[in-house]
């Protein structure tokens, strides 16, 4: 029935205040999430006995920190897809198929009021003997019942718990964090990276695993692959999800990747930002303009009247933009 949506993108990106209810506009940290929910999250343990902790950490990987697509669009925290008596709101998004319907809900409360309520199905009755304590038996639990496709679910789950000292709320006490520093602009050897495609005022972060994030014309987050990457090993590395990573790029999640190949960690825009026409050169196509540009495929062949796999002509004009009627 669930399935991951995609990871926290840890300290990359850092927002004000998190609007209870609303999540909009600006990006939000794992700690801003926390902080947010973690009273919701402590008091549907105390209604229903499921360990805050294992509510936080399903929030906060299921809707990558409250940032996901669907979780603003939708309030939806927990990728819960439409059942046929679900009789609420509804929103429509790439999944395990094409244009999966997902719960949508007025407020992000009742989705966690609606997450608690489905692991009362019966297939999760065992979980309910457990301890409240024992968080890595509820993680492994929901992954034996069911509740997610991927193997490694039970051991993010409990990466994410222990990281952020969550399991500290089952036992009635209370996690806050001090102000995340600065992160560092530099790469290990001390040099500045380089910058192409950004302006001089984008945030450029580097990962423990030494994967620098840049910015696209200061609204996209990019990073470039590595001699040897797949979209496999960039999600391991950015702790997120190799399906959503390679829909974003609009590839196939198996696909190779080349050395200096500029990948994109969240979700192309519908229309370019500085230019309105591109001039296509030989041998290029629709998709190599939608990655120069940062535009949506789809959006793209929509605009231009072409097919998504289209190869241009040397001197087409392709439109960067939705034409004004």
């Amino acid at each position: 029935m669930f399935k991951t949506c995609f990871l926290p993108l840890l300290l990359l990106l850092v927002a004000p205040a998190f609007a209870q209810g609303k999540p909009a506009g600006p990006r939000f940290t794992p700690e801003e999430y926390i902080a947010e929910w973690k009273d919701v999250a402590v008091k549907k343990m105390k209604e229903h006995g499921i360990p805050a902790s294992i509510t936080l950490a399903q929030g906060l990987l299921e809707s990558g920190n409250g940032n996901s697509e669907l979780a603003r669009e939708g309030n939806n925290h927990f990728g819960i897809k439409c059942t046929p008596d679900w009789t609420g709101g509804r929103t429509y998004h790439d999944d395990d198929k094409k244009d999966d319907c997902f719960r949508k809900y007025k407020d992000a409360a009742q989705s966690y009021e609606d997450h608690a309520k489905f692991l009362q199905k019966p297939r999760y009755a065992s979980l309910f003997d457990l301890k409240p304590t024992d968080y890595k038996g509820w993680a492994h639990g929901l992954k034996r019942a069911g509740y997610a496709t991927d193997p490694n679910y039970p051991s993010k789950l409990i990466a994410l718990i222990e990281r952020y000292e969550l399991d500290k709320l089952d036992r009635g006490i209370d996690v806050a964090y001090k102000p995340a520093t600065k992160p560092s602009t530099t790469t290990p050897a001390g040099k500045k990276p380089s910058r192409k495609g950004s302006s001089s005022s984008d945030e450029v972060i580097t990962f423990g695993v030494g994967r620098i994030v840049e910015s696209f014309e200061g609204r996209i987050k990019y990073v470039e692959a590595k001699e040897g990457d797949d979209f496999h090993k960039l999600a391991q590395d950015l702790e997120m999800t190799h399906g959503m990573l390679a829909r974003w790029n609009d590839m196939d999640k198996d696909s190779k990747l080349a050395t200096g190949q500029r990948i994109y960690i969240q979700p192309k825009r519908n229309a370019a930002k500085t230019d309105a026409m591109h001039v296509a050169q030989a041998g290029e196509t629709l998709w190599d303009v939608s990655q120069r540009y940062g535009v949506k495929l789809s959006k793209l062949a929509k605009y231009n009247g072409v097919s998504e796999n289209a190869k241009l002509q040397p001197g087409q004009k392709v439109v960067l933009r939705k034409p004004k009627r």
